[in-house]
């Protein structure tokens, strides 16, 4: 459901519900002219560390043999000539060809991608390729949900040979990452490192399988920390880094001189679509949190507060009675949200959260995410020019939701291996879906599952099973576990604006 390619340019500053949507506009590279003020005299004579005199090769070794490569069949099976054509206007679609977003007839101008290989298609399916790295023994690899994002068939590949069929186990566009499981033992792995003690000119290796060489290892420097506002992912705290990251490396790995994993590989700000030295990696401290959530719950769990914020500008602080642009503005509170439970109003600046200051709205919105839910938060607010002290119940943040798993537990279950959300206006948008379209939306199907075989593919809208409207996943969830694995059951979706009937044994 994630887009590949986010608008990579403009200065608007937008907002939404805190928790569900955050839209900023991103804003674009444009280099300094070599002229001003003098540089600053360096204190120090290279990047932190000391570059052995043989470089990384352990640390190489290390790592490469837990860093795989990750194939993956997109779509449904489409033959003949019809089918060749839409192959490859997926394709282009998706990795940048003659009309793709990168081609001669995209837009002008930057942009970010993720460096996510063109693969190879296999029969008439759309394919991709990229990169994943082994977290844990029993073989739980970590990757970006934009590899393999819409995929009716994952193969994970390590760099000894062995191939394995790969399970995805929960995705998360709004950080890009998701996990896939392999079956396996005693897998070589990456350990987790520290990336909140990182530092601007400390040496990192990015390792993974660029245009499909295996086991390819980089050596840059940390250019930047706090990357945000990029318009790559909803959630951004990104690793800027001057390591080669290059199409299919991306879920590949970003290690610290102890070979420790300190961030995915993510995306590249190019204008060719290859490397030009501006390369981004989701960090540990954001990523692990989120592989152990979608690995215990399928899902991840984010505190919400039910507030909509923005950034201020000088006129809007001076406006709000304030000294200095610093806080986030509310600029709508929902109605029985835990913001509104906790006293906050329309046109409060929140300067402090849990103690720790409030620079900016994006600087709120990692906050309130990390927050365990349930969690009563100590917030400071201006209010018509006075300082309040308020306190909020942080709740759940209300979003995708995993209504079944394709496990001995849902063996059962009609619908076993389907992901669903709530369609909303967003959404909506992002499918290309005009009108009133009521329904919900297909997240994940598990290879070979029922609803597999039906046809369903992610993307589709579910708007009725059995002819009983579904209007939500609470719906979803009734009209659906009234069917029995086995039966016949008659779905109606709508698929890039059209409506289909399926009908399958599930």
């Amino acid at each position: 459901m994630s887009e590949l390619v986010r608008k990579a340019l403009g200065g608007l500053v937008g907002m939404a519900l805190l928790g569900t949507m955050f839209f900023v506009g991103s804003q674009s590279f444009v280099p300094f002219p070599a002229s001003g003020s003098p540089a600053a005299t360096p204190t120090v004579s290279g990047p932190v560390g000391t570059l052995p005199a043989n470089g990384f090769t352990e640390v190489a070794k290390a790592v490469t043999p837990a860093v795989v490569n990750i194939t993956t069949v997109i779509g449904e099976k489409i033959s003949g000539r019809r089918g060749q054509d839409e192959m490859r206007e997926r394709m282009e679609e998706f990795f940048g060809g003659p009309n793709g977003p990168f081609g001669p007839k995209g837009p002008s101008g930057p942009k970010f991608r993720g460096p996510e290989g063109p693969g190879e298609p296999r029969g008439f399916h759309g394919g991709g390729q990229g990169s994943g790295v082994i977290v844990a023994p029993d073989g739980y690899v970590l990757t970006n949900n934009h590899v393999i994002d819409g995929a009716r068939e994952v193969t994970v590949t390590l760099p000894d040979k062995r191939e394995f069929p790969g399970k995805i186990v929960g995705t998360d566009p709004k950080t890009d990452l998701a996990v896939v499981k392999i079956e396996g033992k005693n897998l070589p792995t990456v350990a987790w490192g520290d990336a909140s003690k990182l530092q601007v000119g400390e040496y990192v290796l990015a390792v993974g399988n660029p245009f499909g060489l295996n086991s390819t290892v980089t050596l840059g420097i940390v250019s930047a920390l706090g990357r945000g506002r990029m318009g790559i992912s909803q959630y951004e705290d990104f690793i800027q880094t001057d390591a080669a990251i290059n199409p299919g490396n991306s879920g590949g790995a970003l290690v610290n001189t102890k070979g420790e994993l300190v961030g995915i590989n993510t995306a590249i700000f190019s204008q060719s679509g290859g490397y030009q030295g501006v390369g981004f990696a989701v960090p540990t401290s954001m990523g692990q949190p989120i592989y152990e959530s979608l690995v215990k719950h399928g899902k991840v769990v984010r505190g919400f507060l039910g507030i909509g914020i923005q950034d201020l500008n000088q006129d809007l602080a001076k406006s709000f009675d304030l000294s200095d642009r610093k806080g986030a503005l509310v600029t709508e509170v929902k109605e029985e949200s835990p913001a509104e439970q906790g006293g906050l109003k329309q046109g409060d600046v929140i300067t402090s959260y849990q103690n720790s200051p409030v620079d900016d709205a994006v600087a709120l919105q990692r906050l309130v995410t990390k927050t365990p839910v349930g969690s009563k938060v100590p917030l400071k607010v201006v209010r018509n020019g006075q300082e309040k002290d308020l306190t909020v119940t942080v709740g759940e943040q209300p979003g995708e939701q995993k209504v079944a798993r394709a496990d001995e537990e849902a063996k059962d279950f009609a619908f076993a291996g389907v992901a669903v959300q709530d369609l909303d206006r967003d959404t909506a948008k992002e499918l290309g879906l005009k009108g009133k379209t009521q329904g919900v939306v297909v997240t994940s199907v598990e290879p070979d599952s029922g609803a597999d075989k039906a046809g369903l593919m992610p993307g589709d809208v579910i708007r009725e099973i059995n002819r009983q409207p579904v209007k939500s996943v609470k719906e979803f969830e009734k009209v659906s576990s009234a069917v029995k694995k086995g039966e016949n059951v008659l779905i109606l979706i709508n698929r890039r604006g059209s409506s289909l009937f399926l009908s399958a044994k599930v």
